[in-house]
């Protein structure tokens, strides 16, 4: 007799996304809540220190009793710290587009749907790293977690024994700067020794539980060649951010390469991959080096046709993700949601 299988209960993971201090709506999306709004204000850029003005105190303490109120330009112009005065001027904007759409995903579609999006990078980071948290709440993979981590942080790429090692950016150079820090990397230069290179755990299925209790460090690494875990997880993380934001139903296969005589639409999920998909499908030649910064290929096919334009019904979507010349990968998921080839209708 076969033995049932048993099912894993979701396990809590990245904490610092803020989800806590949201509600879900009936349509699963996050509503936005004083409580969040709050959290910025704690924020070091905008909480008032001892040399912080009345003014600026007096308009903190009012945001912290009613996150919400109108603020006026005189209010801010009134804090002395004019660098004060511009951070509270960019949160205001952020915060006022996240009360005019209600949830973070409307606002993150609104913000990424403007012809020009004025909005810093890391609120667009923490917007993509709080909705990847509620469309993966009920994941167990921690594989596909650590994936997700590509869509919002900086990825570090390293070629080690032949695998494609992606880290983070922010624990590299964390790491890096310690070395500098203490005095240890100066020695080993005097003294002509090698200096180490930063180690990282890298992730597979014997050791993936240890993501569980650090997915808030970022500090695990995978290996992104084709046909290994890390890159079908990817490839199923890229599902459920369409599903849960546009409601688009799509099947992403990786592939090792890309050869079709066909080819009607791509997608590239970077600022790279897109230069390189670009130069491929008018036929021009790539400068040198262009290919080998390509690290992920993948046809995506949306499943209803009824939802794409005639021209490339039947036919898939190829997504690229690529690295810099200074081996960096910095996607941009706001790719995907805008560069579909969907009917004006859907």
């Amino acid at each position: 007799m076969t033995k049932p299988a048993t099912l894993e209960a979701p396990r809590n993971f990245w904490k610092s996304a803020g989800m806590h201090l949201l509600d879900v709506d009936g349509d699963g999306w996050l509503r936005v809540t004083p409580d969040f709004i709050r959290a910025y204000l704690t924020r070091p850029e905008i909480h008032p220190i001892e040399e912080s003005c009345a003014a600026e105190v007096e308009l903190h303490e009012a945001l912290l009793e009613s996150p919400a109120m109108g603020v006026s330009e005189p209010q801010i112009s009134a804090i002395k710290d004019k660098d004060a005065a511009d951070n509270y001027r960019m949160l205001l904007a952020f915060r006022d587009q996240l009360l005019a759409a209600g949830t973070i995903e409307g606002a993150y579609l609104r913000i990424m749907r403007q012809a020009n999006v004025r909005l810093p990078s890391v609120f667009v980071d923490q917007l993509v790293h709080l909705i990847l948290r509620n469309v993966l709440k009920n994941v167990t993979d921690p594989m596909r977690l650590r994936a997700a981590e590509i869509f919002f942080r900086e990825q570090a790429v390293s070629v080690d024994d032949g695998r494609m090692l992606l880290a983070d950016q922010e624990i590299v150079d964390m790491h890096a700067r310690g070395l500098h820090e203490t005095g240890l990397g100066q020695l080993l230069a005097e003294t002509g020794t090698p200096q180490k290179t930063v180690t990282l755990d890298v992730l597979n299925n014997d050791n993936a539980d240890i993501y569980w209790p650090r997915s808030d460090r970022f500090d695990t690494v995978v290996d992104f060649r084709f046909e290994l875990p890390a890159v079908d997880a990817f490839a199923r993380v890229i599902e459920s951010w369409l599903s849960h934001l546009v409601r688009i139903d799509v099947k992403v296969e990786p592939r090792s390469n890309l050869q079709d005589s066909d080819w009607r639409w791509h997608i590239g999920l970077d600022v790279e991959a897109t230069n390189i998909l670009n130069t491929l499908y008018q036929g021009e030649a790539l400068a040198p080096g262009s290919m080998e910064r390509l690290i992920g290929l993948f046809r995506m096919h949306i499943l209803d046709d009824r939802l794409v334009i005639d021209r490339v019904k039947g036919r898939p979507v190829y997504l690229a993700l690529a690295m810099t010349e200074e081996d960096r990968v910095r996607m941009k998921p706001q790719n995907l949601l805008v560069n579909l080839p969907l009917a004006a209708e859907s």
